[in-house]
């Protein structure tokens, strides 16, 4: 599929292979500040989650892929989550797993993708993003490539016993 194709990186559905590589994402707590997760998922509960990932996302309300690189190395996942047939929105959510993965382009590669399949082929209205107010990575990301941030949630997650704001940024799509 050319939508998800781009110069140096394509996205995929989930495979049963990616066992291994989703499990280690999410439960990597480094990371659970990002997905509001608190415990801990099991081999069992992923490959679960992925026996359902055929589902399509009129079905799901979401849709996870993943990112690779042209050498098909999994870089990361990129989410769209919440989505809303109704009001033609729906929230995307993206992570470079590797610390040395990040910083290349990989992330506004997969939300350039993504922004694009979700106007073209969702025939979405809007996408947004919650961003924790420290994350000053994924707020230079998502403003790149043109979202606006359009409010505070104040305290709005607990973080190592402190709240933290966070922010929602919103990109409309423009006839």
């Amino acid at each position: 599929m050319l939508t998800l194709k781009g110069e140096h990186i394509y996205l995929r559905a989930l495979e049963p292979e990616d066992l291994d590589f989703v499990y280690s994402i999410e439960n990597d707590e480094r990371v659970w500040e990002m997905s509001s997760t608190q415990t801990p998922y099991s081999r069992f509960l992923i490959k679960q989650y992925l026996e359902q990932a055929h589902l399509d996302i009129y079905e799901a309300k979401q849709l996870r892929l993943v990112i690779c690189s042209n050498d098909h190395t999994a870089l990361g996942l990129i989410d769209l989550f919440d989505y809303n047939p109704t009001h033609n929105r729906a929230g995307v959510g993206i992570l470079i797993a590797a610390q040395d993965n990040r910083g290349k382009g990989y992330g506004t590669e997969a939300l350039e993708l993504v922004i694009g399949y979700g106007f073209t082929h969702l025939r979405l209205h809007q996408l947004y993003a919650n961003i924790a107010e420290d994350n000053a990575t994924s707020m230079k990301l998502f403003e790149n490539k043109g979202f606006h941030k359009i409010g505070v949630k104040k305290e709005w997650n607990l973080v190592n016993n402190s709240y933290k704001d966070e922010f929602l940024y919103q990109l409309l799509y423009v006839h």
